[in-house]
């Protein structure tokens, strides 16, 4: 008998790369398919704190308050070294200024927005919008400044903006840790069992991506709206890393050390459930 699962995941470029083959069937998962859903990760935060997906990308933020119910995958999220967040705003605005100004960011839950609280928790002025409409809101003056994730960092100099501060350079300078993004979950009443397939059946995506990609790339470009082809690889070159197939020690020490930061801030509440689903 086949069991279908939920599996959310934004239409970024990593994402589609990672999961093309799962949801094509070009690798199979042995008695299950899988209807897949795209949002923008902070919707799919949303939807992970309602228990609505079976499986899902989620911002590791999202994942402190999820732990409950999701169990972390290994495989298909954003870790790494110099591909974090970043605060821009129009030239002549310092980072002194954000103060008494306003920080429009892309959601509560983004790793984006834990790692701007964990940096400088005297920053209380915040605006919520999504991902893609930040930079064109801080060039429009409508905003101080822009917390921005994802492709932005390639492209935020077209909106002639200037980087007041690398939230990811930061945190690998306060820490010695990469930095965690964004990660895959999945429900903790599947069963570690099955749990355990899927985050193989991920690892094998990843593995069909690198070796077939000009056919992952049209279905990347399918959903990557009107970004520039060269972005478009640079952003899958990224976030799409050895971290991906697996976190590794390496990583699971990283996402560690992010909760118990904002644990100790009363940012993040803490939890007594594993991390990973385990055999």
């Amino acid at each position: 008998m086949t069991r279908l699962l939920t599996i959310g995941y934004s239409p970024c470029p990593n994402d589609t790369y990672i999961f093309y083959a799962l949801v094509h069937n070009r690798v199979r998962v042995e008695g299950i398919e899988f209807r897949e859903r795209l949002e923008d990760v902070e919707t799919l935060n949303q939807l992970a704190l309602r228990v609505e997906l079976d499986l899902t990308k989620i911002s590791y933020h999202a994942l402190g308050h999820l732990r409950e119910h999701y169990a972390l995958f290994r495989s298909g999220g954003a870790l790494g070294r110099g591909c974090g967040p970043l605060i821009v705003a129009q030239p002549g605005i310092n980072l002194s200024d954000l103060k008494d100004g306003t920080i429009t960011v892309p959601g509560t839950l983004t790793t984006a927005y834990l790692l701007l609280r964990l940096f400088d928790p005297t920053l209380t002025n915040f605006t919520v919008m999504p991902f893609d409409r930040i930079m064109d809101a801080v060039a429009r003056g409508e905003t101080n400044a822009g917390l921005i994730i994802h492709e932005s960092r390639f492209t935020y100099l077209q909106y002639k903006l200037e980087k007041l501060l690398d939230l990811g350079e930061w945190w690998e300078h306060f820490s010695s840790m990469p930095i965690p993004l964004g990660g895959i979950l999945g429900k903790r009443s599947l069963g570690n069992e099955v749990l355990l397939r899927v985050e193989a059946g991920i690892r094998e995506s990843i593995r069909y991506a690198e070796t077939h990609p000009d056919e992952v790339l049209g279905y990347c470009k399918q959903h990557s709206q009107e970004m520039d082809e060269t972005v478009m690889k640079q952003h899958i070159d990224l976030y799409v890393n050895d971290f991906s197939l697996d976190l590794g020690q390496e990583g699971i020490t990283a996402v560690q050390r992010l909760f118990a930061e904002a644990e100790a801030r009363g940012i993040l509440p803490p939890s007594n459930k594993p991390l990973l689903a385990e055999e």
